[in-house]
């Protein structure tokens, strides 16, 4: 995947954090999601005072697309103002897997810098619905 290609998903991404909810870590995070047809749901992390209720971009995202019917991914982007990329946090690793398995995972920061991993490298032996007997 070339850069030039996930232009737009970026954008998104980037559009997204500029909604974060950030009042207590002003760590304002934005996601992305691209769904094999090509469609694009992005979200933003949204904070609580609480901060276990805190939930995340790459979450917000995913789930808004699956409340809109969306199946099948191809990748996501996280896009966060650090140096060092910032990859997604455990929970947000085992929801992507859920959701969307092994997908194109493209971290990335406002100066441009970019990444990409695959799901698998990020959350190796994952726990999925393999191991339930239904």
């Amino acid at each position: 995947m070339s850069l030039n290609e996930a232009k737009d998903l970026i954008e998104a991404a980037r559009r997204a954090r500029e909604n974060a909810f950030a009042p207590y870590s002003n760590f304002r995070v934005g996601a992305a999601v691209e769904t094999i047809d090509g469609r694009v749901f992005a979200g933003c992390n949204v904070e609580n005072a609480t901060y276990g209720l805190t939930v995340c971009a790459e979450r917000v995202a995913i789930w808004k697309a699956i409340s809109e019917g969306a199946r099948g991914f191809r990748r996501l982007v996280v896009i966060a103002d650090t140096e060092e990329l910032t990859p997604p946090c455990g929970p947000c690793r085992q929801i992507i897997w859920e959701f969307c398995g092994d997908i194109e995972i493209i971290m990335t920061n406002l100066g441009g810098k970019v990444e990409t991993v695959r799901a698998g490298d990020l959350l190796p032996r994952a726990f999925d619905r393999r191991f339930l007997t239904i």
